[in-house]
Formats: C-alpha cells, structure tokens, sequence
C-alpha cells in the first residue's frame, strides 16, 4: 500500500446539502480525521520541527508515546509549540523520569484558539525537551490528531 496525497478539505457522507427537515434529506457531511507523528529524544533541547499542520487545521489532540524513558534527575519535561504558543506539555518541575508507555499531554488553556484553527498559514509544531537536572535517555514519539479545513478554517462548504 502506498501513501496518497488530498487537498482537503475531504468530506464523507451521503446528503450534501439539507433539503427537508427528516433523515436522509438533511446534510450528514463531515471532515475527515488525520494524524502526523514526529519523532524528539533527550537531546532536543532547542526548538525542533516535528511536522507541519497544514493551514485552517483544527486540532483534535496531541498523543506522546514514550519509547525510551526520560532519565533526568528532575524537572523532565516536553513541551509542544506552534510559534510562541505552547500548545502542552508532558511532564513538569518535580516529574522524574518519563516512563516508558503513554504520557499524559497537559493541554494549556492559552492555546484553545489554535487548537480551534492552527492559522491562516501552515504551522510548524515544535518540540523541546527540558531537565533542571542531569538529563538521560528519553526518546518519544508524539501524534497530532487533527481535522483538514480549508485555509480560512472552514470544513463546509458555503454553498451548492
């Protein structure tokens, strides 16, 4: 099987536009989910491209699999960005290590409008890892869920 490509946004469903008020005459229509993943490890200190998400996306959540753990003496922590905007973290000031298995994403209530739309333009998330203490091991795997809008952030179209 290979990899395809589709300018979204790619919507499913039998009835395109509502034209009555019962099942099966009202628009059923919805966005299609998708996921990018990227890989970080302990040596990420400094901002680090994960993936792009492309513009009008919304986010549905962000997964972190931890597959090697995150040794640090203190203050493990991996924080997810798109510009200046921290969208979550796993871990924190007093967390040591980051065990192996699925970490607990930590969404940030300042990054709800951009979870809501990424931008007007694609957006590049970031990754940082950061230990107040001596840092070792850690690799992980981080999964963005998202839905493909248009641009302007619109999944339905205006008109027929």
């Amino acid at each position: 099987m290979g990899f395809a490509t589709h300018l979204g946004p790619w919507l499913l469903g039998t009835v395109k536009n509502t034209t009555g008020t019962t099942a099966g005459t009202i628009r059923n229509m919805g966005a299609t989910m998708v996921a990018q993943t990227g890989a970080t490890t302990v040596s990420d200190t400094t901002a680090t491209t994960l993936f792009v998400l492309p513009a009008g996306a919304m986010i549905v959540d962000f997964l972190v699999n931890i597959t090697t753990a995150y040794a640090g003496t203190t203050g493990n922590t991996i924080t997810v960005k798109i510009g200046s905007t921290t969208l979550g973290t796993v871990g924190g000031a007093t967390t040591t290590p980051l065990s192996v298995g699925r970490a607990t994403f930590s969404l940030t209530d300042a990054s709800i409008a951009t979870y809501q739309n990424v931008g007007s333009t694609d957006a590049i998330v970031t990754v940082t890892y950061a230990c107040a203490g001596t840092a070792s091991g850690g690799a992980a795997t981080v999964i963005c869920r998202y839905i493909v809008r248009d641009s302007d952030g619109s999944a339905n179209p205006a008109s027929a």
